[in-house]
């Protein structure tokens, strides 16, 4: 055991030292994602809610859009929500162009997606995903990320390994699970790596392990064959219709109807929203049906645009094992599917995993450092002998 225990060591330290940058920018980038979501929601407050008229009477779908048409006649919406909530602006998604916000009550535009904010978030995901590699080489950037990303996976593992006393006893654990106070140098960074370490190892390995879904196409798959459905067949080439951009773009001419069966398809619903063009004669909604476990869980429903019948009715909770767990796995990974508490979770653990990345670089360095020394040492006594 005393030899396995220090494979696994030098396994460990020289993991870290191959993929610890790469996982300090996945770490601090990770951090300042944390709360991605509330301070985009922060910096469009201001056009995110209206008032709501004394009478509280809302424009039509149909109505809002061609009020959003009138305005910015050159758009080409790509998505249109609804929010059921009182004084909340619907959103018109223009993709990379951003969202616009309109007023249900007056069909007025109250504002638009921050750019700055969403541009700076936008260049953190870059460099979290891709470490800012961006062009032909992003496929390199992904692959560095996801390698690091299961490197940094064995490292939460290894090093829980590693930090276990041979002897379980409380005299023994008590001085690695927390902070010590008069020290300094490797002693301190010693302590600092045991005790982030058993902190946030746990939490590292729910990351990794999701992030890892999120990476990789056989991890993906696992969870298929481990909840024993079939993995879905791959999806080959591009999304659409290729030639779709070069044709000119089709303004929904009723959508009314359409909203209406939407509606009514989930009584409770939260938010609604439509994919735009409609193509093919086929309306596709997702809905927020507020009653899942997963607050992001969304259905979707396909109704045929011109008798607004529905054609697919595909709600969350009727989704297999393997298509849930993946679901979860991108705001499991962002900490957002605990709400606040989550991301306050996640913001700390990776707050923690830059920290293991410093304290470790440091005691390796000193490591090495004493071993050169020590074999410098060993060279000059025996010059010195055979002088």
């Amino acid at each position: 055991m005393k030899t396995f225990r220090k494979v696994i060591f030098w396994l460990h330290l020289i993991s870290a030292l191959f993929a610890g940058v790469i996982i300090f920018i996945m770490s601090v980038t990770g951090a300042l994602l944390s709360f991605e979501r509330q301070m985009i929601e922060f910096s469009e407050r201001d056009a995110r809610y209206v008032s709501v008229p004394a009478n509280n009477e809302r424009l039509t779908p149909q109505q809002a859009l061609e009020a959003f048409r009138a305005a910015m006649p050159d758009s080409k919406p790509a998505s249109m929500s609804i929010n059921n909530e009182s004084g909340a602006a619907w959103q018109i998604g223009l993709g990379r162009d951003g969202i616009v916000f309109v007023d249900p009550y007056s069909g007025s535009i109250t504002g638009e997606s921050n750019k700055t904010i969403r541009g700076f978030m936008s260049e953190l995901r870059s460099w979290h995903r891709y470490v800012a590699l961006s062009g032909d080489q992003r496929p390199v950037g992904k692959a560095l990320t996801g390698a690091a990303n299961l490197l940094f996976l064995f490292l939460a593992i290894s090093g829980l390994y590693i930090w276990l006393p041979r002897m379980l006893t409380w005299k023994l654990i008590k001085p690695v699970i927390w902070f010590r106070g008069g020290l300094h140098g490797k002693a301190r960074n010693f302590n600092w790596h045991n005790t982030i370490g058993f902190w946030s190892s746990g939490l590292l390995i729910v990351f990794t392990l999701t992030a890892s879904v999120i990476s990789y196409q056989w991890a993906a798959n696992l969870l298929y064959t481990l909840t024993g459905n079939e993995v879905p067949a791959a999806q080959n080439g591009p999304r659409g219709d290729v030639a779709a951009d070069e044709q000119p773009y089709v303004w929904p001419a009723e959508i009314d109807r359409l909203w209406t069966t939407a509606e009514a398809q989930s009584a409770g619903w939260k938010s609604i929203s439509l994919r735009l063009p409609i193509e093919k004669n086929a309306a596709v909604f997702n809905i927020d049906e507020g009653i899942y476990w997963n607050i992001f869980g969304r259905s979707a429903l396909t109704l045929d645009a011109v008798t607004a019948a529905a054609v697919k009715w595909d709600p969350y909770g009727n989704r297999n094992a393997a298509q849930q767990l993946r679901s979860w796995s991108r705001f499991t990974h962002t900490g957002e599917s605990g709400g606040i508490v989550g991301q306050i979770i996640g913001f700390f653990a990776c707050v923690g995993g830059a920290f293991l990345v410093w304290t470790g670089f440091s005691l390796s360095f000193r490591r090495f450092g004493k071993w050169i020394n020590k074999q410098r040492s060993s060279e000059s006594a025996e010059l010195d002998a055979d002088l």
